[in-house]
């Protein structure tokens, strides 16, 4: 790892002084971008960007570990208040001290649109949602989901090793069209298993849509997709290229829920030239 990509660690105060963990690499001055991870996820998703020079020298890059996620606190509750969320990426753009490229993966999606829903687009220079969920319930369609999760939606947060573990290895393996090797899937499964069965189950007891939200977003957007994503289904995107004015949408094409690791170079370089047109807006 070069200097220019050695990242340092910081402990921000979310909702109700909730300690928000985040990762920053590069010049604190710079047009910052800030990552948003997903479901059972954290911030070293975006390692892949983090260590990407080019972005790196032109960007400040945050990556944020959600509540109950990576190294930031767990709390009991808050995983289904729009406002806790929102109050959370605020501390997020406080710490980026200048209109921020929010990126948003799978849930994290979702979480953007609380912050949107709450906030509006204070503090948000453009919008980027990757495999993203904006919606979450039954017959919600910004919240459709793919094949990924057939057979394990219950294993998967289950309190029972027996059950949760082979159902989070299933899901890691189903994130990609072409497997990845023994030991990245198994960092990915052990990060799953991080997150308490509590917040993996919580995180999903939300009934939400966002059809308005979506409608106000007044700020530049990029929906960035695999088109063979079975975990967050390819309509989800479709839904929010329609409600989101101007919204520009990029499919990867043969690529499942990981395009900023299936298709590194080509995501990182869609990332650098929409982070630079808001840089110049």
């Amino acid at each position: 790892m070069s200097e220019a990509t050695r990242s340092t660690q910081h402990q921000l105060r979310g909702a109700e002084g909730v300690r928000i963990a985040v990762r920053a690499v590069g010049d604190p001055q710079a047009p910052p971008i800030v990552f948003v991870h997903g479901w059972a996820s954290s911030s070293r998703a975006w390692s892949a960007q983090l260590t990407d020079l080019e972005l790196a020298a032109r960007h400040r890059l945050i990556a944020v570990d959600l509540r109950g996620h990576g190294a930031s606190d767990v709390p009991v509750s808050g995983y289904d208040r729009a406002a806790t969320w929102a109050d959370d990426i605020a501390a997020v753009l406080a710490y980026a001290g200048r209109p921020a490229v929010l990126v948003g993966w799978s849930y994290g999606g979702l979480v953007l649109t609380d912050y949107l829903r709450e906030r509006r687009s204070a503090g948000v220079a453009g919008l980027v949602l990757v495999g993203a969920l904006t919606e979450l319930g039954r017959d919600r369609p910004g919240g459709a989901v793919g094949g990924a999760w057939d057979g394990i939606m219950r294993e998967s947060v289950s309190d029972d090793p027996d059950e949760a573990v082979p159902a989070l290895t299933t899901l890691a393996k189903r994130m990609t069209t072409t497997p990845r090797p023994g030991p990245d899937l198994q960092r990915h499964v052990g990060e799953m298993l991080s997150v308490p069965p509590s917040v993996r189950k919580a995180l999903f007891r939300r009934d939400v849509g966002s059809a308005e939200v979506l409608a106000g977003v007044d700020v530049p957007t990029l929906i960035l997709h695999g088109t063979e994503d079975a975990v967050v289904a390819p309509s989800s995107a479709e839904y929010s290229a329609g409600k989101i004015p101007g919204a520009v949408v990029r499919w990867f094409s043969s690529v499942g829920h990981l395009p900023f690791t299936e298709r590194r170079e080509e995501f990182d370089a869609a990332l650098l030239e929409f982070a630079g047109s808001t840089a110049t807006n």
